[in-house]
């Protein structure tokens, strides 16, 4: 069987892209290895550090050993389950600054400003504001996406933002509408007690329309007369080929879309040489410009009995999990994502370069609870790092893992700005609104002070927020370096797309997930020939900014 478009990857963009094609009359075919989305452990949105840390869900990546954090091997969550890593995410939903945009055309990736990508945001969405203010003019409404916002009704969530304020920061009412700068209200992809997925937003119309699911691995793209044809793929112990009429759009993740272009023969020629590669179209920037965001969890104890960590025993699962499975209420009804900020991290930087999530609770991501119990803390980092790495190959077996590289820490600036971002939070937590609430400092601790004890805090302690980007970066088609022109075309070859958030050419502010499902609505619209009016809103930018930090 032939379809139309052969989509790699049931992920964020590929699953848009399924429904987008489908809906214009296309046939379509969606590859992907990994399993069911269905269960509790995916659904439940209190229960979000589960499915990242479980095999059936994640491809198990980690990184290669990183000078810059003490050779440590980072965990690389990416989702192998209908979904993707929408599937397996943290479910907050950041479209990114108008800003980043800007730079994405600026680099060679035409049509791709904020007026541009601002249209196919709300196109995507069905934003619910559910009386927690918002910038209705900036949201889409009607879309497959359900964005909403959670309770709020923790006081310490309340607090994070009061404290934003009284340190001097704006409070914003909408950071996905004119103004990100500020502290607010999280929104999250959630809907009705449960993770809204790119499965259930996109995927799932789309099979209900006549779209085709195939479980395989992708093993490398098949090209005839130079023109992608179709996708070698292993069901099993058979290996086989599925045809594409049109095209095949490779949406597989900033991780597996350059892996999969190498041993397809596209990518750096001296690399795929060396391992046996046939080299089909010499590209070096496959695998190159890898990013992704470094966090610090910034915790303290808290005095009173306010926090989560009532919940965090198995009592307390319990009666959590019996709310959530009879009632799609309570605690697992929200990811606890429910405050963040966005701000400066100094005079003379144009719009926000830190970006905070606040949780009621001291914990991490694997689900490990600071031994001190009751506590909070903020997840702060820094957002356009100027340190790459690289995705690179360490064998022509097509189902073998890649070498992940991000070189995390490696210029000078990350260990100043996350220096700052440390000394920042710790102003934030020292104002009058956590007062009631605010305990010893857990983490880094109060002694870690010096410029010395920070640095080996951060090498220490600096962990992935999982958001891998950049690796298959679009530009112009006379750009050496660039992998795809700015309507996702493999540079080089014919008939072969690029769909997801390997694209990006610099990461944008906050989590990626709103900005890979809008690459797979707009690269769709790209595939179709046409495109969505232009919205020139301006959006909101410090007035001051080149001399205030605040």
């Amino acid at each position: 069987m032939t379809s139309d478009y052969v989509i790699i990857g049931a992920g964020s963009a590929g699953c848009a892209m399924a429904y987008r094609l489908v809906e214009a009359g296309k046939s379509v075919t969606v590859i992907e290895h990994g399993g069911s989305d269905w269960g509790p452990f995916i659904n439940m949105p209190g229960a979000l550090s589960y499915p990242m840390n479980m095999k059936r869900y994640d491809w198990g990546y980690s990184t290669e050993p990183e000078p810059g954090l003490g050779g440590r091997r980072l965990v690389t969550p990416r989702g192998k389950v209908i979904g993707g890593s929408s599937s397996i995410n943290g479910m907050i939903y950041v479209r990114g600054h108008a800003m980043d945009y800007a730079h994405w055309e600026e680099s060679g990736a035409k049509s791709w400003g904020y007026a541009d990508v601002l249209p196919y945001f709300k196109r995507m969405e069905d934003w619910h504001s559910g009386g927690h203010g918002g910038d209705p003019a900036w949201r889409g409404r009607g879309g497959p996406l359900h964005v909403t916002r959670g309770k709020r009704d923790n006081p310490l969530t309340r607090a994070f933002v009061e404290a934003g304020r009284q340190a001097g920061y704006p409070v914003t009412g909408d950071y996905n509408g004119a103004q990100q700068e500020g502290f607010g209200a999280f929104d999250m992809t959630v809907w009705k007690g449960e993770r809204w997925s790119a499965a259930k937003a996109y995927l799932r119309p789309a099979l209900a329309r006549g779209a085709r699911l195939v479980r395989g691995l992708a093993r490398r793209v098949v090209f005839e007369d130079g023109r992608a044809v179709g996708v070698e793929i292993r069901r099993g112990p058979k290996v086989e080929v599925i045809r594409a009429g049109a095209e095949v759009i490779v949406a597989a993740s900033a991780i597996n879309s350059p892996a999969l272009l190498m041993h397809s023969g596209i990518g750096p020629a001296a690399h795929l040489r060396a391992l046996g590669i046939g080299v089909r179209a010499d590209r070096p920037g496959v695998g190159q410009n890898l990013q992704d965001h470094l966090e610090l969890y910034i915790q303290m104890a808290a005095t009173q009995p306010v926090s989560l960590a009532k919940y965090w025993n198995l009592w307390g699962k319990a009666w959590v999990g019996a709310q959530w499975v009879l009632r799609r209420r309570g605690p697992g009804a929200s990811n606890q994502f429910e405050s963040c900020g966005f701000i400066r991290s100094k005079a003379g930087v144009q719009y926000p370069d830190i970006q905070y999530h606040f949780l009621p609770i001291a914990v991490r991501y694997d689900g490990k609870v600071a031994a001190e119990g009751h506590g909070f803390q903020a997840h702060v980092g820094p957002m356009r790092s100027k340190s790459r790495g690289a995705i690179t190959l360490h064998s022509g077996d097509p189902e073998a893992a890649p070498r992940i590289f991000f070189n995390y820490m490696s210029d000078p600036e990350d260990w100043t700005d996350f220096r700052q971002c440390i000394r920042l939070t710790r102003e934030i937590f020292g104002q009058a609104a956590f007062d009631p609430y605010r305990g010893k400092e857990i983490q880094p601790g109060a002694d870690v002070q010096s410029d010395e004890a920070l640095d080996a805090f951060i090498r220490e302690h600096a962990e992935s927020a999982y958001h891998p980007c950049g690796t298959c970066r679009m530009g112009a088609a006379e750009d050496p370096h660039a992998v795809v022109d700015p309507e996702g075309r493999v540079i080089g070859v014919e008939g072969l797309r690029v769909a997801d958030s390997s694209i990006f050419p610099r990461i944008t502010n906050g989590n990626l997930n709103a900005p890979s499902i809008m690459v797979g609505e707009k690269i769709a619209d790209h595939v179709l020939g046409r495109s969505l009016p232009r919205d020139e809103s301006e959006p909101w930018i410090h007035p001051d900014w080149q001399a205030q930090q605040r």
